[in-house]
């Protein structure tokens, strides 16, 4: 756990002190950092669950999806189908090592894996934004007419 503090630490410059209670004391000079460390403290200790919205970071990209460590030490599955609504041919062609994330759980399968979904919290485009026609044979001209 003091691992994960150290991260905390470097990443916001806060001082974290912890009591044999249990208790956790966050001292910052600035209120952004404090909430931020705050944040990342509220996302070791509390388990996701399918509905929990995260701020992650890609750490490795496979050919099927992307690892997405949306806590310290905890890490989830962008399966390349939740990326984006439109078809993604390469998971880099989207996301790269490093990228911040916004991601939503779906899933915590009966082993534990996290499963994670960034399209379920995009904005759906529009038909024509998809690259679909919208357009429809004229009445009058429709091969599937009965009285041709």
């Amino acid at each position: 756990m003091h691992q994960d503090y150290n991260k905390i630490i470097d990443a916001t410059g806060v001082k974290i002190e912890t009591e044999d209670d249990g208790h956790i004391t966050v001292a910052s000079n600035d209120g952004t950092s404090g909430k931020k460390a705050i944040e990342m403290i509220k996302a070791i200790v509390t388990d996701p669950k399918p509905g929990d919205i995260f701020e992650g970071t890609v750490v490795r990209i496979m050919n099927f999806g992307a690892f997405v460590e949306i806590a310290i030490g905890k890490e989830g599955l962008l399966h390349i189908s939740q990326i984006a609504h439109h078809r993604v041919g390469k998971v880099e062609d989207e996301l790269k090592v490093g990228d911040t994330v916004r991601v939503k759980v779906t899933e915590i399968d009966r082993q534990g894996r996290i499963n994670l979904s960034r399209k379920a919290l995009l904005e759906k485009p529009e038909r024509e934004q998809r690259g679909e026609k919208a357009e429809a044979w004229p009445v009058d001209e429709s091969p599937y007419r009965k009285d041709k």
